[in-house]
């Protein structure tokens, strides 16, 4: 039998792309915690000694919390935008690869951040892998904006474009602290707390 080929300009419905999605999301949350289990907290004789060793994990325990909060955040992003994402192409399907390399490189990135936290490519290693996930987040969206008609069915054009000034919020925040992260480290981070006064003050401009 033979096979028919599709139209290289041929969309295709988002189910697989979600689920492959969401799979490549939990995986890399999980892994995080990787760091956490392989920690040895040494010799611990009394619970004085057991507190001394849990304070000790101060800095893992932030960058836990940091790149697991900033995984959810970002699913919650993918989770919005593909209940008005309607069709991908296969551009859009590379666009999401892009962001799905670095997501899986999260938990590896945030392990280099905690263990080689006094050198520079250590205090970058976890703010470049948010950055370049939310970069490509954003060319997602803006790619879907180029072909509203097709994958974007249910937004008017005003709303797309909305929503991709407002999603601009995290991408220069996630900058902001790839900037700051040499100087003030894991602590750039709070930085995502304006993400969501910012996000609407973007989305409002102009209308």
């Amino acid at each position: 039998m033979i096979r028919q080929r599709r139209h290289p300009a041929a969309t295709q419905r988002t189910t697989r792309l979600e689920a492959f999605t969401d799979g490549v999301f939990a995986i890399a949350a999980t892994l995080l915690v990787l760091d956490l289990t392989q920690y040895s907290p040494g010799k611990v004789d009394s619970d004085a000694d057991m507190w001394a060793a849990l304070g000790g994990m101060g800095e893992l325990f932030l960058n836990f919390v940091l790149s697991f909060g900033l995984l959810c955040l970002m699913w919650m992003v993918h989770v919005h935008q593909f209940e008005h994402i309607a069709r991908v192409d296969a551009t859009m399907v590379w666009l999401n690869n892009a962001r799905l390399l670095f997501i899986v490189l999260v938990p590896f990135a945030t392990n280099l951040t905690t263990e080689y936290s006094d050198f520079l490519a250590g205090r970058l290693a976890m703010p470049l892998a948010f950055f370049l996930a939310i970069l490509f987040s954003w060319l997602q969206w803006g790619w879907a904006v180029r072909r509203r008609d097709v994958m974007l069915p249910d937004m008017t054009r005003a709303d797309a474009v909305a929503y991709g000034r407002g999603s601009l919020s995290a991408l220069f925040i996630s900058a902001a602290v790839v900037a700051l992260a040499p100087w003030i480290g894991s602590a750039a981070f709070l930085l995502f707390f304006v993400d969501g006064p910012l996000t609407r003050a973007l989305r409002g401009k102009g209308d």
